[in-house]
């Protein structure tokens, strides 16, 4: 399955009830990553109220990891909004950081949601993403009359030859869609007769 993930950073501002929500998205690929972005932000703004933040590393489906902070905000009303927009709309790899300066008027519980919730989705809006597609390497020994057959199945099914070797056989190290897997095993089976080794590379 190919997932999105945050290509660029993205910075936005939106104003609720005179409180500035100061949003920015960070491509991201660790916690720490994350943490350390946390903290330069809390640095630059000593001054605001609140700073929320919510990341999700890898497929949002079936995230690796993924954690959120109200920062002080009543629980659940910053940090995991932030985080659904984030899910909902498909941005892996990536944190938001939302700067809060509190404006005088109290938002209550559904309108911080929704102050949270807009902010990144705001953000979001002007993200640019990247499709990933998750891979996997094959090693592909076959005699040298089915290199040309091999080469053309790679090509096919959009795989990538990474390296070819020639001893008494030629071995092809190739990186190909885990989708097209089974599809491609079978074809090159098929082509070579089953004269053929397929190891894939964990």
């Amino acid at each position: 399955m190919s997932y999105t993930i945050l290509a660029v950073p993205v910075e936005s501002t939106t104003e609720e009830k005179n409180s500035d929500f100061l949003t920015f998205l960070h491509p991201v690929t660790s916690r720490e990553e994350a943490m350390a972005l946390v903290e330069i932000y809390r640095q630059q703004y000593p001054d605001a109220n609140h700073v929320c933040w919510a990341y999700v590393i890898g497929n949002t489906r079936q995230p690796q990891t993924q954690a959120f902070s109200d920062d002080g905000e009543p629980s659940g009303t910053a940090g995991k909004p932030m985080l659904h927009v984030l899910t909902e709309r498909d941005v892996g790899n990536s944190l938001a950081v939302v700067v809060r300066y509190f404006g005088g008027v109290k938002l209550g519980a559904g309108g911080l949601v929704r102050a949270y919730s807009g902010a990144v989705s705001n953000a979001v809006n002007r993200a640019e993403l990247r499709a990933v597609i998750p891979c996997i390497e094959l090693e592909i020994a076959v005699d040298f009359s089915r290199e040309t057959r091999i080469r053309h199945l790679v090509n096919q099914f959009q795989g990538q030859i990474l390296s070819v070797d020639y001893g008494a056989e030629v071995n092809l190290q190739i990186s190909l869609a885990v989708s097209q897997l089974a599809s491609f095993k079978q074809l090159v089976v098929n082509e070579t007769a089953g004269n053929v080794r397929i190891a894939e590379k964990i």
